[in-house]
Order: structure tokens, then C-alpha cells, then sequence
């Protein structure tokens, strides 16, 4: 039996996920018409298979695939207890951006998680309501909020363009990812001081939970040989 590997289905993430491993002597292209999701690998035991970044978790979780590439926040946020699903093989050194919780830019004396929880606690006894953090990171932002001690807040749910939810009045503070803060800075949000949740950056991961029979164990070492080859 084969190492079914999963990449990133289009894209730039494709596209440096595949020269990272080139780098390494692994040369990976896609088959067929670029509508089909079709690839190969010059490596006899590994099994190519393009997916989706945010469909790739699920999988690795699954066990029907026995590596993945994909963002460290993406596995993180997807798999309960992920560190007992998962193992980190390699990162990547592509890919990066911050997890961050922001706020209105006019709220001049909001600069950390105190004083956001100090706000939630007064808005709620003004409004009737929590206060509401938009986010498609339910489980990241909730753990990160809770061991900073921020209460009265609720989360909501955001899975388009999370840093226009202050300005349309769905949302008072927001925890989303961020490369550079332009849209940030665009749409009137700063970041608190100590609001970074997580960095982010492209991993190739291995599944816990997939068939690691004889055949497999020997395809990975062979295959952890090549990858330990730095590139010049």
C-alpha cells in the first residue's frame, strides 16, 4: 500500500507547497485539464491527492490520508485535541499569517485584553447583550479569550469578509487572520497589544489515525530521508 499525501488543491499554496518539495528532489505536477484534481509524484509508494486547505484537517483526522499540507490554524481550529490526532512533520517557512484579535481604531483606551474585558462587562450592562466577536475560529478564539480571563462576549460567526462586520454593525471586535494589517488598518481595526491568538504557517502534517502497516512505516522513512535533503 501506498503514503497518500494531500496538497493544496490551487493556488499559490499549491504552487509553493510543490517547489518546496521539488527543492527536495520530490517532483510533483498536476495531470490532466486544471479543472481536474489530478497529480502525481515521481515517488513509487506516495499517492498524490489535491484537496481543498480547509478539507485537508478533516481527512488527516479521519485517517484517509497519512500526510497533509496545510495552515497550522486550520488544524488547530479543526481537530479536537489536535496534538493527539496529529504530528508535525515539517514547517514549511510559506504561508504565514498572525490569528489576531482587533478592535475599532476610535477606541483609544482599548489596547489590550483587560481593557477588552473591562468594555464587554460595560457593554453588556448597557446593552442587554454580549458583546459580539465576529470569527470563523470558534474554538481558538474561545480558548485564547477564556485562559486571558475575557468574559461577556459571544461569539459570531463570520465565514466572508470578517473585518467588515464592525462597520455594518454586526460585530463589535473581531479575531481574524492577518498577513500584512492592511485591510486592518482599511476597514478602522487595530490589534490589541497581546491579541495575537496564533501564527499561522504552512505544515506538512501526519496523520495519527491512518494505516501504518509495515509497507507504510518503510515508505515514510524512505520518504523522511528525502525530506531531510536541505535544499541548496
Amino acid at each position: 500500500m501506498t503514503i497518500r499525501l494531500g496538497v493544496p488543491s490551487k493556488g499559490r499554496l499549491m504552487d509553493k507547497t510543490f517547489a518546496w518539495f521539488a527543492e527536495r528532489g520530490l517532483e510533483m505536477r498536476r495531470s490532466g485539464s486544471d479543472r481536474e484534481y489530478a497529480a502525481e509524484v515521481a515517488v513509487a509508494d506516495v499517492e498524490l491527492m489535491l484537496l481543498s486547505a480547509g478539507e485537508i484537517p478533516r481527512e488527516l483526522a479521519a485517517g484517509r490520508i497519512h500526510l497533509g499540507v496545510t495552515g497550522s490554524d486550520l488544524v488547530q481550529e479543526r481537530i479536537p485535541a489536535w496534538d493527539q490526532a496529529v504530528d508535525v512533520v515539517a514547517a514549511m517557512g510559506f504561508g504565514h499569517a498572525d490569528l489576531v484579535v482587533a478592535v475599532p481604531k476610535c477606541w483609544v483606551d482599548v489596547t489590550t485584553l483587560d481593557d477588552l474585558d473591562s468594555v464587554a462587562a460595560a457593554f453588556r450592562a448597557r446593552h442587554g447583550f454580549r458583546l459580539r466577536v465576529a470569527t470563523k475560529y470558534h474554538r481558538l478564539v474561545r480558548e485564547f479569550l477564556r485562559g486571558a480571563g475575557v468574559a461577556d462576549y459571544q461569539l459570531v460567526d463570520s465565514q466572508g469578509a470578517t473585518e467588515g462586520t464592525v462597520a455594518h454593525g454586526t460585530a463589535e471586535a473581531i479575531a481574524d487572520i492577518t498577513s500584512t494589517g492592511e485591510t486592518l488598518r482599511a476597514n478602522h481595526l487595530k490589534i490589541l497589544d497581546d491579541g495575537l491568538i496564533h501564527r499561522s504557517e504552512a505544515t506538512l502534517f501526519r496523520s495519527r489515525g491512518a494505516a501504518w502497516g509495515e509497507n507504510e512505516r518503510r515508505a515514510m522513512d524512505d520518504l523522511a530521508q528525502r525530506l531531510d535533503h536541505k535544499p541548496v
